[in-house]
């Protein structure tokens, strides 16, 4: 069992080293989006998920004794935030099998650290895990992509086990009472990452009678996120498209806001849809459930889809499994 060399990965993480740091302050030449900051909170988020309490609580549920044989897991990893890819790699290798790693290029410098530390922590791990171009004389399938991407996916490996992940978004319920530090915190789960990620809030539920003055107030400490150059040309962009086409939306020189009934908005938009009652807010989430990933509220509501507080959708436990799917279990099965 992996437990403690997890653990220890978790510690080295907390205090990067020089090689790491040279990754943290050099990825955006390779990536504009992973700045020194992002790719840092990634870093720290993960150290902070590598826990010994954490990591008993996730693997408690599991029973690794039955599986004796060492199946070759093909991973096509996504690249949209700094170590996205990383979790299916750790089920992996926790669970006995190979990982055959496709990394994105967007991506592919920062995991190749962490898993090289793996390996002089356990050198056991050395053999277990392999950077790969193409992927053949594989077991099982797990590939995150977009919604495009998949039907490729199912085509060319619906055969053998699978795990094929789509596009999904992560929205907000607001009743309206909420502080001014509960929207702070909201800001985090909108902003993080520049929104880039499926469990970033793409869109706002609220009562007919919401106050977005409110709303903008409160996440004004947000405001330097228009200094990125890739984040102010989408900005100038789509508000140069809703001006054009005379669309309403509101505008605080940062974020722009929308009325929509769709779940993913561009960068630097956020969508938004009034409802009546909770139960009108319910029936929009549950008939859209397959395409969300998550909802940030302080109600408890009757839906399929995993509730998380403000501020902490980027914050994910080891068990908050993508699209709702347990990997681990997935993985033992085979």
């Amino acid at each position: 069992m992996l437990e403690n060399t997890y653990i220890e990965l978790g510690k080295q993480l907390s205090h990067p080293d020089a090689q790491l740091i040279n990754i943290i302050q050099n990825e955006k030449y390779y990536n504009a989006w992973f700045t020194p900051e992002n790719v840092l909170k990634a870093i720290n988020s993960t150290a902070k998920m590598l826990n010994e309490v954490s990591l008993k609580k996730w693997l408690i549920n599991y029973d690794f004794s039955k599986n004796p044989t060492n199946k070759k897991v093909g991973l096509i990893l996504a690249g949209n935030l700094p170590l996205v890819g990383l979790h299916d790699v750790l089920c992996v290798l926790i669970t006995g099998n190979i990982a055959l790693i496709k990394s994105s290029s967007q991506d592919a410098r920062l995991i190749k650290y962490i898993l090289e530390k793996l390996t002089e922590i356990d050198t056991t791990l050395i053999n277990r895990y392999y950077f790969i171009d193409r992927l053949e004389d594989f077991d099982a399938i797990i590939a995150t992509g977009s919604n495009n991407s998949s039907r490729y996916f199912n085509y060319y490996f619906g055969k053998v086990p699978h795990i094929i992940r789509k596009n999904r978004n992560s929205l907000a319920v607001l009743p309206g009472n909420e502080n001014s530090e509960q929207i702070y915190e909201l800001g985090f789960d909108i902003f993080d990452y520049y929104g880039l990620g499926c469990r970033n809030v793409s869109k706002l539920l609220v009562p007919v009678d919401y106050n977005f003055n409110f709303f903008f107030e409160s996440i004004e400490k947000f405001e330097p996120i228009i200094n990125h150059h890739k984040y102010n040309n989408n900005y100038g962009y789509n508000k140069s498209i809703y001006l054009v086409n005379s669309d309403k939306h509101f505008d605080n020189n940062f974020l722009l806001l929308k009325e929509d009934d769709r779940l993913a908005s561009p960068i630097s938009v956020l969508f938004y849809q009034y409802y009546n009652q909770i139960n009108d807010a319910e029936d929009i989430i549950n008939s859209q459930s397959s395409q969300i990933q998550c909802v940030v509220t302080n109600l408890e509501l009757k839906i399929n889809n995993q509730i998380v507080d403000f501020g902490k959708t980027q914050q994910p436990e080891l068990w908050d499994y993508a699209d709702g799917v347990d990997t681990i279990k997935f993985l033992l099965s085979l």
